[in-house]
């Protein structure tokens, strides 16, 4: 918790956590001691040492835990290469974001290979990849490539805000996309006509690493601000999740395509790795369903809210 909200005041930990202020103050005095975490004035924050440490553990905490067991029977169940499950759920924590975004971070860094195009959703989980990534070798020599256009007016989840974060904390460059992302026809039609438009286009199919989220569909829906008439089609047919634009029931039937300029689902598919990052119970539905169509070398990182609500299921 210190180490992915520092700084942060004892207090917050205890609500946090549900945990007695007694047993958190010694557990604090213990860390402070071990130099793992260092007290300041607006909070405490998490040493180098102490993140050292995490990442040591980290792979007894999954055995210990049970996780560990979880991402291989979660991986066997949607049928993909692998799952990566980070404690918590988000419905009751918004910083489990930041482990999922550590992961999916992790990931990149891992499978990144020189002047890799790498496309990117918008959404407040793919986001939280921002605090985690640097300079290093294997990131400056990306171009990142917002996979679709703007959704509503939440400018800090957009794709095209995104991968220019991306690129700056990386030093890689990126490649942005500023249209609207549900167009009419008659504007679709215009705007693949264009040079500025028709050059990203035809870079999706160079695309080597897709990171993306996955959406509830009402959810998606309502910061689209769809019509009536779309709402009334996706609650009819069971739509539960949404990705890359195509809404789809639990079976993972396609229900609705939005006119969207952006990566299409078979060119996710020829990407060499793809990372879904989808976290919290209410999100179980819409990962379950997407599985049903996605490319089975995708890696999934989710957290054990939604885990546990697939496996429980």
């Amino acid at each position: 918790m210190i180490s992915m909200s520092g700084p942060i005041g004892r207090r917050a930990i205890v609500d946090s956590l549900k945990m007695t202020e007694r047993f958190i103050r010694n557990e604090i005095e213990n860390l402070k001691n071990q130099q793992l975490i260092e007290i300041t004035s607006k909070g405490m924050i998490c040493t180098s040492l102490g993140n050292e440490m995490l990442d040591q553990l980290k792979d007894v905490f999954q055995e210990l835990s049970g996780l560990l067991q979880k991402e291989k029977l979660l991986a066997k169940v949607l049928g993909i290469q692998k799952v990566i499950i980070v404690p918590g759920n988000l419905d009751e924590d918004a910083n489990i974001k930041h482990l999922i975004g550590k992961e999916a971070a992790s990931l990149l860094t891992e499978h990144a290979k020189k002047d890799d195009y790498v496309a990117i959703t918008g959404g407040s989980t793919v986001a939280a990849l921002t605090h985690f990534l640097e300079p290093v070798k294997s990131l400056d020599s990306l171009t990142f490539i917002a996979a679709r256009g703007s959704i509503g007016d939440e400018l800090d989840f957009q794709a095209n805000t995104l991968v220019s974060q991306f690129a700056s904390k990386c030093h890689a460059n990126s490649k942005t996309l500023y249209l609207p992302e549900h167009l009419s026809q008659t504007a679709y039609e215009t705007m693949m006509k264009e040079p500025i438009i028709k050059e990203i286009i035809d870079l999706y199919d160079e695309v080597r690493i897709v990171i993306h989220g996955i959406g509830n569909a009402k959810e998606m829906a309502e910061r689209r601000q769809s019509n009536p008439e779309i709402i009334s089609l996706l609650r009819d047919k069971q739509a539960v999740g949404e990705a890359f634009g195509y809404y789809f029931d639990e079976n993972g039937q396609i229900i609705h395509r939005i006119n969207t300029i952006g990566i299409q689902l078979e060119q996710v598919k020829q990407s060499r790795n793809i990372i879904a990052v989808a976290g919290g119970a209410n999100k179980a539905k819409a990962i379950q369903a997407y599985f049903n169509i996605a490319a089975k070398h995708t890696v999934l990182i989710t957290d054990e809210g939604a885990a546990n609500a697939i496996l429980n299921g």
